[in-house]
């Protein structure tokens, strides 16, 4: 006998509380995953926890109650353990990255071979580039193609790892220029940390773009209201939402769940980029 369905879609997020309210990346997906679901009456449950065993903790509370139709599973680590425990407890789930489960995938390669180029075309050979956890598979999969495109020039990777706060946008990129070899330009794994390397360049009067180009990554409101305005990879973060969204309704409903990619990020030159002659 099945349970009848909940109309809920649940979400749980293994991070920092506090980092939810200043990093706008996560309030835009999950309006991008409610915009399908709301015109069918149905709902997402977030529910944020400090690890992944108490993530798993709550699927299984949540498929012993029957409160949650399905789950989506975000930021996918190296042999996670997620996915097994979803698969034994039956609880329906859409993976964003790759997955052996029905998931929306991304393509990490090109975007990063893509800032790399516009900074190479620029004339950086100083390009540093500062990551979100390192633990995280995304975070590998930009770091893999960053080392790649390094590795094809006459660019030293210069690569330090950030958690996504303005507490290390800060303090990474102070470290970053005040070391022996500063870099030129610093590419940046999302726009909370990017605005807060502006900041803090300012602050050392490393002047933007004349003396140091910034690119940040996912173009929130952060990086157009920013002082100079941040050239950004640009992604698409509600249409993603949207997609993986339309991936849970075909799985709730019992269709074959198609293979969705989410939108692909992009280069857009704002006020934070330009060749290091200028210096």
């Amino acid at each position: 006998m099945h349970a009848e369905p909940t109309g809920v879609v649940g979400l749980v997020l293994a991070r920092p509380a506090h980092l939810l309210g200043v990093e706008p990346f996560f309030m835009e997906f999950i309006a991008g995953i409610e915009e399908p679901l709301a015109d069918r009456d149905m709902s997402v449950l977030l529910h944020v926890v400090a690890d992944h065993e108490a993530e798993i903790a709550a699927y299984r509370r949540w498929a012993d109650r029957s409160l949650v139709d399905a789950v989506v599973v975000v930021n996918l680590v190296a042999n996670d353990p997620r996915t097994a425990a979803l698969t034994k407890i039956k609880l329906p789930a859409i993976v964003v990255g790759d997955s052996d489960l029905p998931s929306v995938r991304t393509d990490h390669d090109s975007p990063v071979a893509d800032a790399l180029g516009h900074l190479l075309a620029l004339g950086h050979r100083r390009i540093a580039r500062v990551t979100g956890p390192s633990a995280l598979l995304h975070t590998q999969a930009r770091t893999d193609a960053f080392l790649t495109g390094c590795a094809k020039t006459d660019v030293e990777p210069v690569i330090v790892e950030g958690d996504y706060s303005e507490e290390a946008g800060t303090k990474l990129t102070t470290a970053l220029l005040t070391s022996q070899e500063p870099p030129t330009a610093i590419l940046y794994d999302n726009d909370v940390m990017a605005v807060a390397g502006l900041s803090a360049a300012t602050a050392l009067g490393a002047a933007v773009p004349d003396h140091l180009s910034l690119v940040a990554w996912d173009d929130s409101t952060l990086c157009r209201l920013a002082s100079p305005a941040l050239t950004t990879m640009s992604v698409d973060v509600h249409q993603f939402g949207v997609s993986v969204a339309e991936s849970v309704l075909e799985l709730i409903g019992g269709a074959e769940v198609k293979q969705r990619w989410s939108p692909t990020a992009r280069y857009l030159e704002r006020e934070t980029t330009a060749p290091p002659s200028r210096a």
